[in-house]
């Protein structure tokens, strides 16, 4: 008898149920020569189930090739899937290429975890051995493989020939796409496509149609679709929310704050509010604080559609049009905001501020608060500095010089990092791009933050509770050796035998008089730092000094905190009473999954985090691009900020626009590149571009699709670069909308 799977299958030519029976249950690859020696074919048998198996392929039995079949419509033993979507750290995929009928969606695998295998991200592709368990579908990775390039966008462009073209709006591609399908799409419009097949051969096919690229609000809406960032709440999702939001508050169950003058201090323009401050002296020269956060875990709890859609978002996304929220907007803007003048849940964290800055006790409660006043940062400033008597902000501001003479003690890493602040009209479009000011006011309320969240930590390791850490591990060797020979160019050392602290950075910073110098170092340091990230086992936070820190005071639009509250009520015996409305679930603390083991959940909204920064910097760009495109010839001052063989890149001094100027711009002069000192030096002049240098360049191209800029020097050495438009493969000018050459590249006209 012939070696048959674990099911026998009698001899003799099978039916077509057997076939695919045997195809079902086979755990290895089933092709022509595996189902023949299962059944005991021979001879003319064999070429008779040749022809059978050809004729079940034509009735859409199965599919495959010789040497692999399976049921039509099912997913074949070993295959290549894509990544559609990572769940709470769970990766799923789907077959990366599914033929069925467009009534058949493709099967859902989940992915199971090989130990050592590459970290998964949406979109990769896989070669995976499947298997059936239970009623769904598991995927075992074999190996990653080299990726295809997935969904992109673009912009339609119509060449002489009638010929569409997909010009890219990422400024890391630079050559234009045919297209294979238009799907309605008109010339100049912003659309999503995909690849027409395995070769660039094949061109691309439109899947969507998002719109005028340069209209009002478009540059978000790129960054959600680019980064695949969920924003869209499901009905259940809403339901859920809706139903959440009626949970009656009583002062039965909570420490009732209502009569404490407590304020927010937020930006002008903040879209929700979730933390609020309240300070006054103790009599013994120390204040008692107070730190109320909204209490996110009473309303959205661990098992219902709500907390899904959280973990798989992670945070909120900000962009300047519009706030992509982790939470429906009937709570992240309304019964979980802290407004004034009305009763909210609050997670209260009280602390004991001595003489010194240091925080000597803490106790957290669920309490009920009512908000006396919500403040601009600006106005909060202007009235501390003014000559009124306000009481509970002179409170603050007294109590908050304590935490900040021990935030100077403690000396945490101080870099001046400017951040771009893009003010929008009524009608969306850009009225000013500036950076935001930094005042006395944003420092208070960042220190009673960083006291709460200080304390959150060491209030869950005083229970050995579960914490979801924010850490910021020390400088690698590597960086710092990278650092150490950067510096000598300059002639300052940086001794590497040494216990590297913040402290020491800050002393190099500090010692260097001229600004130019500091800029490029300050620089130089930030990139020396390791990414933050989320994890359940402590390695201390070394920017700002810290052995604990976790993450507590912004549950509204980060989930790390929501974890952080749920913690403290599992430690400190802080849930409510069961909801009366079953479709709520039972418990506010944590999941068993999560209490069992958090590093799966810490590395997903890491990557979520990551994806956001990605998103909203893409967005920036593309924002400052857009409002210096009318201003194309203009020469702004500008500080060198990156050297490469090809050229440099410059940042517009005061708005923090970046650009290239090619090398070929610099003159006839050739340029050599040294890589320790980042420059580049002329081999006749000496002349020589390094970082921080200040230089007056002309602003030559604005790409508000890319968020692209080209810059060169004003004397014009190496020739002006004119604007021109993009050429086919065979030379034939792409044209826009209008039937011009496109200028996509190179926007001279503000829109």
């Amino acid at each position: 008898m012939p070696k048959t799977n674990p099911r026998q299958f009698p001899a003799g030519f099978p039916t077509r149920q057997q076939i695919l029976d045997f195809i079902a249950q086979s755990k290895d690859p089933a092709g022509k020569r595996e189902i023949g020696k299962a059944f005991g074919l021979k001879g003319q048998e064999r070429v008779k189930l040749k022809a059978l198996l050809r004729d079940m392929a034509d009735e859409g039995l199965i599919d495959g090739e010789r040497r692999a079949f399976h049921r039509m419509g099912g997913v074949p033993k070993v295959t290549v899937l894509r990544v559609v979507a990572i769940e709470d750290g769970q990766p799923y995929a789907i077959p990366d290429n599914w033929s069925p009928d467009d009534a058949t969606p493709p099967p859902r695998l989940r992915i199971l975890d090989r130990k050592g295998h590459t970290a998964l991200r949406k979109g990769d592709r896989i070669l995976a051995r499947t298997e059936e368990a239970g009623a769904g579908l598991i995927a075992h990775p074999m190996k990653k493989l080299p990726a295809l390039e997935g969904a992109m966008f673009g912009v339609v462009e119509i060449d002489a020939s009638g010929k569409g073209w997909l010009a890219p709006i990422d400024k890391r591609v630079r050559n234009a796409s045919p297209i294979a399908d238009l799907g309605g799409a008109a010339a100049g419009q912003l659309v999503m496509a995909e690849p027409g097949g395995k070769s660039p051969r094949a061109g691309v096919n439109v899947v969507e149609v998002l719109g005028d690229p340069l209209a009002p609000r478009a540059f978000s809406l790129i960054a959600i679709s680019k980064h695949g960032i969920p924003n869209v709440f499901g009905g259940e999702t809403l339901a859920e929310a809706q139903t959440a939001a009626k949970l009656p508050l009583s002062p039965d169950h909570r420490e009732d704050l209502r009569h404490l003058p407590i304020v927010a201090i937020d930006p002008a323009d903040a879209r929700d509010h979730d933390d609020a401050i309240w300070a006054e002296p103790d009599g013994q020269s120390g204040f008692r604080a107070l730190i109320a956060i909204a209490d996110v875990s009473f309303y959205v709890r661990p098992g219902g559609a709500l907390d899904r859609e959280a973990r798989k978002r992670g945070n909120s996304v900000y962009f300047p049009d519009r706030v992509v929220p982790m939470l429906p907007e009937v709570l992240s803007a309304d019964v979980c905001s802290l407004r004034a003048g009305e009763d909210r849940a609050a997670m209260a964290c009280h602390i004991a501020v001595d003489a010194h800055g240091r925080v000597t006790e803490w106790r957290f409660t669920r309490a009920l608060v009512r908000i006396a006043e919500v403040i601009a940062y600006e106005d909060a400033q202007a009235r501390a500095d003014g000559t009124g008597e306000e009481p509970q902000l002179r409170n603050l501001w007294a109590c908050w010089k304590a935490l900040a003479a021990a935030r100077h003690a403690r000396d945490p890493l101080e870099l001046e990092l400017p951040e771009r602040r893009v003010i929008l009209n009524a009608e969306g479009k850009i009225e000013t791009i500036a950076l935001r000011e930094r005042l006395d006011a944003h420092r208070v309320v960042e220190d009673f933050m960083i006291a709460a969240n200080v304390a959150a930590a060491k209030a869950l390791e005083s229970k050995v509770a579960p914490i979801v850490y924010r850490i910021h591990e020390p400088p690698n060797r590597e960086k710092l050796v990278a650092l150490k020979d950067y510096l000598a160019t300059f002639e300052r050392k940086l001794a590497l035998g040494q216990v590297i602290t913040p402290s020491l950075f800050n002393r190099l910073l500090k010692d260097i008089a001229d600004e130019a110098e500091k800029a490029l170092i300050m620089e130089a340091v930030l990139r020396s730092q390791t990414q933050a990230y989320y994890g359940p086992r402590n390695a201390g936070h070394f920017g700002l000094a810290l052995g604990s820190y976790a993450h507590f005071t912004s549950p509204i639009r980060r989930y790390a905190d929501l974890l952080v509250h749920r913690a403290l009520v599992d430690s400190f015996a802080l849930e409510q009473p069961r909801p009366a409305d079953k479709r709520i679930p039972a418990t506010s603390g944590l999941s068993d999954t999560d209490r069992a083991d958090l590093t799966r959940v810490s590395e997903a909204i890491s990557v979520t985090e990551r994806r956001a920064m990605e998103a909203e910097r893409d967005t920036i760009d593309r924002y400052v691009a857009a409002w210096l495109s009318g201003r194309v010839g203009e020469v702004f001052p500008t500080r060198v900020s990156g050297v490469q063989s090809f050229g440099m890149f410059v940042t517009i001094v005061g708005l923090g626009g970046d650009g290239l100027v090619p090398v070929s711009t610099l003159g006839a002069e050739r340029f050599r590149y040294d890589e320790k000192a980042q420059a580049l030096i002329g081999e006749q002049t000496g002349d020589t571009y390094t970082m921080g240098r200040l230089l007056d360049m002309r602003l030559a191209e604005a790409n508000p699709l890319t968020g692209a800029l080209k810059f060169e020097p004003v004397d014009g050495a190496g020739g002006r670069v004119e604007p021109r438009g993009r050429r086919g493969p065979q030379g034939k000018p792409i044209q826009g909308k209008r039937g011009r050459p496109s200028n996509i590249r190179h926007q001279g006209k503000r829109r």
